[in-house]
């Protein structure tokens, strides 16, 4: 007679593969790994799960998730938003910043949009020793990471904002290295943001190189996801090509009505590329609200050069004049866009800018350049601009898989900000949503886009599907209840229908409830 450490009888298994229909059968976990899948009656386990009704999948995996640049990864190392929506691996160092490497130490600094660094103490340099502060710590959830554009220029720049010279893309590259040889899974960017502006394309093509040479991944969060989405599109595709790196794209989206008509070009650009042979995919969330950084808005001269810089452009009066003048011109929505978080006046969170503007008197303009200097910049926004329809017809896209943008936290986290229902109900709610409510997926067909999809964009070995010898990273839900219950007003509401979390084939969710085990490993990327 067979012996487990768990086995889960009676489940009908979506195995994340895409292609297999259901099927019902027991499996057999031994310690992390899968043992046996197929009839185990006559066997026995410490633990034994009926998962009659229930559907059995592989654990999902979130490769655009910023819990460690948010440091929930320190501060809620369970991740149990993550969890309890069935994500048992994430990739950090998403957008352009990563915690590592940490060469003068003020790299650190780049995290001041969204946590106080005051309180923040990294006793690291190299991504070996992060890695190993995070296993040391333990942690919830699987956890890699990539290495960040923005930490490698400030590494190399420290906060000059200008192209790299030979002298400082070589020293990027040696960095980057030694972050791949450390077990690093690539490299992102977010070249819209103030320190990445500059990147020359023979600094984004040296680094490429090195992602390509690593069969790594390249993710980006594109410089313009607007008016200039077809520049932005086309400068990645050109980069993927002369690299030859596999290439990404982190919560892919077109903003604002005024740019909704790109959308088809976007998708013929991208479409066009595959044609072309090229690597590309793309992740997004199911929802139409963004949860971005409010400075984002500015015009892109106020955004160039140093954070001193950019306060002396917003302080300025003449040139704070004309940001009011440019921002008034984009006709933006003001009434739709509500405060999340603020880094010191806690008394905005929650409102509208429109409802700051007319409680303060003045201008919604005026309003956001004193939000923005009052809090350092570290001002977080819900922006209702994403066109539902767009979303219909990416999650169609075989392209295209899921992601949240989003952190791990608590629900019993002290509730001094909104967080973006995005953390904890991405999952099921593009179950919900895509399969049972709109049906423009097939369960297995969206388990697919959460699983092994992602694992193989990013590279994950042995993870993403139900296969005898991967690793037990395994969800159990009931298909007729499962659904998001967090939202805008509300975010701190953890799903409904998930009732069994397995990391690496120990118990982080039990009949619907945390256990409190730190049962992830630290990913690094090998071959």
């Amino acid at each position: 007679m067979a012996h487990y450490s768990v086995i889960i009888r009676g489940g009908r298994i979506i195995d994340g593969l895409g292609s297999n229909k259901p099927y019902q059968a027991d499996i057999g976990i031994r310690d992390e790994r899968i043992g046996d899948i197929g009839n185990l009656s006559n066997s026995r386990a410490e633990i034994e799960i009926d998962a009659a009704n229930k559907y059995v999948t592989p654990g999902f995996v979130d490769i655009t998730n910023h819990s460690d640049t948010h440091w929930t990864i320190f501060d809620v190392p369970n991740q149990d938003s993550m969890l309890m929506q069935g994500i048992t691996t994430i990739i950090g160092g998403n957008c352009g910043t990563s915690l590592a490497p940490l060469v003068t130490g003020e790299e650190i600094e780049a995290l001041k949009k969204w946590v106080d660094t005051s309180s923040i103490n990294a006793n690291w340099q190299r991504v070996e020793e992060y890695l190993n502060q995070i296993e040391k710590n333990k942690i919830g959830v699987n956890f890699g990471t990539l290495i960040g554009l923005g930490t490698l220029r400030r590494s190399a720049l420290r906060n000059a904002a200008k192209a790299a010279d030979a002298t400082e893309i070589e020293k990027m590259r040696f960095l980057f290295e030694e972050a791949m040889a450390d077990g690093a899974f690539g490299l992102s960017t977010s070249l819209g943001r103030a320190h990445e502006q500059t990147s020359s394309h023979q600094e984004l093509i040296t680094l490429a190189e090195v992602v390509k040479n690593y069969g790594a991944i390249l993710k980006h969060h594109l410089r313009d996801e607007g008016q200039n989405i077809l520049p932005a599109l086309s400068e990645i595709i050109t980069v993927a090509r002369e690299s030859g790196a596999k290439t990404s794209i982190s919560h892919f989206k077109i903003l604002g009505k005024q740019a909704w008509p790109h959308f088809n070009s976007a998708i013929v650009m991208l479409e066009q590329a595959f044609k072309n042979s090229l690597a590309l995919s793309a992740d997004i969330f199911p929802y139409t609200r963004t949860g971005s950084d409010l400075y984002l808005l500015l015009p892109d001269w106020v955004l160039t050069g140093s954070r001193d810089n950019m306060k002396k452009n917003i302080t300025d009066k003449a040139t704070r004049q004309n940001i009011i003048i440019e921002l008034a011109k984009l006709t933006l929505h003001y009434e739709r866009m509500t405060i999340a978080r603020t880094l010191r006046d806690a008394a905005a969170v929650g409102k509208t800018i429109k409802e700051l503007s007319e409680s303060t008197g003045m201008a919604p303009e005026e309003a956001i350049l004193d939000l923005l200097t009052v809090n350092d910049f570290g001002v977080s926004i819900f922006n209702e601009v994403i066109h539902q329809p767009h979303l219909d017809t990416l999650a169609k896209k075989f392209y295209v898989h899921f992601a949240t943008d989003g952190f791990g936290l608590s629900a019993e986290t002290k509730k001094t900000e909104l967080a973006h229902p995005r953390s904890f109900g991405t999952m099921p709610k593009a179950l919900n949503y895509f399969v049972k409510t709109r049906r423009h997926l097939t369960w297995e067909e969206a388990i697919y886009k959460m699983t092994k999809s992602p694992a193989d964009v990013a590279g994950i070995k042995d993870r993403g599907s139900i296969v005898k010898n991967y690793f037990a990273d395994i969800v159990i839900f009931d298909p007729e209840t499962i659904s998001d219950n967090s939202d805008y007003a509300n975010p701190f509401r953890y799903p409904a229908g998930i009732t069994w979390v397995l990391v690496n084939g120990k118990a982080a969710v039990k009949d619907g409830e945390i256990t409190g085990g730190l049962y992830g490993e630290v990913l690094r990327k090998k071959g």
